[in-house]
Formats: C-alpha cells, structure tokens, sequence
C-alpha cells in the first residue's frame, strides 16, 4: 500500500512537469496548423487518448468519426491507444485534446492541483464489480475472507472491498490480495486468484460467450457513494479557456455518436468491428447490446452528471484516506459542453 501511495505521487509529479511544459505552447493543442494563420481553413486535427484497449466504452467515439459527424463540425479527429503513462498526464498538459478517464482519476489529480475536467459521464452508472466463478461460492462480500483477490495494485481497490465487505461485517485483512500483472480474469482464476475486479460490459460478456457462469458482485449495489461516473471524457481547463468552442464541438458530435449507438447497438457495434478489426466481432456485438441502454439510462441525455456523484465519492476517498484533503466537487466536472435535450 505504501509503495503504491508513492508510485502514485511520483505520477502525479509528472503530470505536473507535463502540464508546466505545455504551457508554453502558444499553438492550439492537436493542431498543426498553428502559427501558420495564412494558410487556408481545413479540418482541425484533434487527438483523443483511450484509458485502455478499444472496446464498447468508446463505441460513440468511433461512429462518431465513421459517421461524420466529427468532420461536420469541421474536426479530424484521431482515436489513439493510451501510451504507459495514461491518457490523464497528455490532456492535462496539453499533448492531446481530449480523453477517456475514471471519476476516481479525475478527483485525485484535482486534489493534486492537475487541471483536468470531466465534460461527460460515458456510462450514467458504474457498471463494475467483483466477479468470481461460481464454484468459488462467492456470493455477497463477506465471501471474500481466505479467498485471493487478483488486482493491479491501486490503493483503491483494498479500500473499496474494506468499505463494502464492513457493511458484510467481514474483514478485509483476511483476503489474500494478488498482483494479476498482465494476466486476463480469465487465466487469473484458473492460475491463482478466486475473484477480480471487472467491467461487465466486457469481462462479463465475454464470461457468457464463454459459457463461464460468474458470481458478480456490483460495488454500487453496496453503497450509493460508490455508483460512480467510469469512465469519463476528459480536456483540461486551458483547451476549455482558450478554445471552449473547439470543446462544443467535439462534444456536438460525440454525443450524436454515443446517442447512435443507444438506438443502433448493432449498427454501432459493426462500425466499432470495422474500425478495430482485431476485436471479437462476436463480444463487440454482444456487449454492445447490453452496454447501449446503459450509456445514458435515466439520465435526461447522455453525458449528465450530478455533483452529488462527484460530491458523494469524493467524500468517500477523503474518508478512506485515499485523498490528502477534500475535493470541490463543482470544478471537477462540467455539463456546459453537452447538446441541450431534443
């Protein structure tokens, strides 16, 4: 735990090199034309950085820009994999424009004095939790006492089975907590852990095609603080100061993207396949159909967030000791940006 804590602030010392370099760059972020106000107007080059692998989390990202609906508004927009560092370190300083980010990111480099904000809630609820075959007989959080947990090594991830096994009355020192490395869930529990955390929308699926029936235990079923916003879209308070309708119009066509795939999951999941042809055509389509209704869910439009969610598991953090002081949850995120409703 104290190793991470670390490893954690030396990251967040480099997203703080990163943003002071970026700063004195007097062109617009992403955009090779800058310095050059002669040359004729063309489509302006915008780079967006993925937390991780494509999958059905970025689906209105990809038919957006198959769709045209970036060029519309006069972008070009590039999708990249994520470099090691993460997507968080090249918005906030400027290197790329736009990114997909976590709640929990989000609020730990606001508190850290990074200036990234959050202009849209991809999925409106969390849709992660602990899963483990079900001849693990994991079946509510106090299960997870003398079995092995398989993880990356994020503080937080101790902290929340503390928070939810309590309500369970069982005690989190009794779980036996793995590194996984780069191993998949699915070699993990077969090699030497009995539950992980996961998203759904993906590992579970995939759990279901596999014909792998799985216990899954939802963190935001536990506590209301903990049905949080992941992931996120991403820039930083510079782009949004000096360029806020560059920010309107990338999210314009983003939200014409993600409000596609809500009604054609299966048109969308086909654009997704086409877009990165090494996916398994038969999981795009599968989670597709089961992540669609869940982009926006009971929101009013896709993209909405609350400050009681950021409030809420801010709070949380602080509390748990994941956080040095509280997060001011009004400047974290932003609905400034999102299309009015229809």
């Amino acid at each position: 735990m104290v190793r991470v804590k670390k490893w954690t602030s030396l990251l967040i010392i480099c997203v703080l090199m990163l943003v002071a370099a970026g700063c004195g760059n007097n062109g617009k972020p992403g955009s090779e034309e800058a310095g050059e106000p002669n040359k004729p107007a063309e489509l302006r080059d915008v780079q967006v950085m993925l937390d991780w692998s494509a999958n059905t989390n970025h689906t209105g990202l990809y038919a957006a820009k198959d769709l045209g609906y970036y060029e519309e508004e006069g972008l070009n927009v590039k999708i990249v994999q994520p470099g090691a560092g993460g997507s968080d370190a090249l918005v906030a300083s400027g290197k790329a424009d736009f990114g997909v980010s976590y709640q929990e990111s989000v609020t730990l480099a606001r508190t850290q004095g990074v200036p990234l904000v959050s202009i849209a809630a991809v999925i409106q609820h969390n849709t992660s939790g602990f899963a483990a075959p079900v001849d693990r007989n994991i079946k509510t959080a106090a299960d997870f006492e003398g079995k092995a947990y398989g993880g990356w090594g994020s503080p937080v991830e101790e902290a929340v089975m503390k928070s939810i096994m309590e309500k369970d009355n069982a005690d989190v020192s009794k779980v036996n907590i793995v590194n996984m490395g780069d191993a998949d869930f699915f070699t993990a529990v077969k090699r030497d852990i009995d539950f992980a955390w996961i998203f759904y929308a993906w590992t579970g699926i995939e759990a279901e095609l596999r014909g792998q029936e799985l216990d899954m235990i939802y963190v935001k079923d536990y506590a209301e603080e903990l049905d949080y916003y992941t992931p996120v879209l991403v820039t930083s308070e510079k782009l949004i100061d000096d360029d806020p309708e560059l920010v309107k119009a990338f999210m314009r066509a983003t939200a014409k993207g993600y409000d596609y795939a809500i009604e054609n999951p299966e048109e969308a999941a086909a654009l997704l396949s086409k877009a990165v042809p090494e996916l398994d055509k038969e999981l795009v389509l599968a989670s597709q159909k089961w992540i669609s209704p869940r982009y926006q869910d009971d929101a009013p439009r896709w993209g909405e967030q609350k400050e009681s969610v950021w409030k809420g598991y801010a709070d949380w953090m602080y509390e748990s000791k994941l956080l040095d002081e509280p997060l001011e949850a009004k400047s974290a995120f932003t609905n400034d940006f999102l299309p009015e409703s229809p």
